[in-house]
Formats: C-alpha cells, structure tokens, sequence
C-alpha cells in the first residue's frame, strides 16, 4: 500500500493553481510546508528529506496526469504547471479549508495507490467521495 503526505500534495497543487507567471519551485513548497507544521506545533519531517519528496510527488504528479505544462497562452514560463481535471479533483478532495473533509482523505488512505490513474478516475466518478 502505498502511503502519500496529503497535506504536502494539496500545497503542491495549490502551489501550481496559482503558478501562473512564475517556476514551480517544490523545494522551496517543502520548507514552506515545514514551517507551517511547526507553527501548528507539529515536528515535520527533515527539510531535506520534504524537499526530496516534493521533487518527487512533482514528476508524479506530472506523469499521472494531475498536472500538465502550463501554455505560454496562460502565464506559462517553461518551469510551470497547471491543473488537470483529475488534479483539480484530487485538490477537491484535498482541501483542508473544509471544515470537516477528513471523508476524501479516509477513501484515498484506504486504497492500494490512490494516485494511481485508474484508481483515481474511479474514486473521483463517485459523487458521494467529492
């Protein structure tokens, strides 16, 4: 089963919702999602370690059709992104400003890889999961 950082996904896809004009730079998402866990008074994982894994659910998320290069058209740089369908779902089911929205969180923990494609496109089908 494959186990994903929710909170650090959602800012990443924040992060390319608003993108236009400007590189995607997840290394600096990550610390910027480390220093918003510790405020909560979390103890996030290692800078370097987030970082590494920002790049990482990056090239994931490209590959697995949630994001897509961003057209010139549209504020597109060459090093930026926006959302696809299926990115825009997931960042549906993501939202932490939802008060109460742990129910999308629960159906993708439950799932062998809930960013798998075609895993996804079947939860995401479901209206009562969105």
């Amino acid at each position: 089963m494959t186990t994903y950082d929710w909170q650090l996904i959602e800012r990443l896809l924040h992060e390319v919702q608003n993108g236009a004009n400007q590189d995607f730079t997840p290394h600096r998402y990550a610390q910027d999602h480390a220093d918003a866990a510790t405020a909560q008074g979390d103890t996030p994982a290692a800078v370097d370690q987030l970082q590494t894994q920002a790049r990482d659910y990056e090239k994931l998320l490209l590959e697995r059709g949630f994001i897509e290069q961003r057209p010139d058209s549209e504020g597109g740089t060459g090093r930026n992104f926006q959302l696809t369908m299926r990115g825009s779902s997931l960042l549906s089911l993501l939202d932490s400003s939802i008060p109460d929205n742990d129910h999308g969180l629960e159906v993708l923990d439950e799932q062998d890889d809930a960013l798998d494609p075609a895993t996804f496109d079947e939860l995401a089908s479901k209206p009562q999961i969105v």
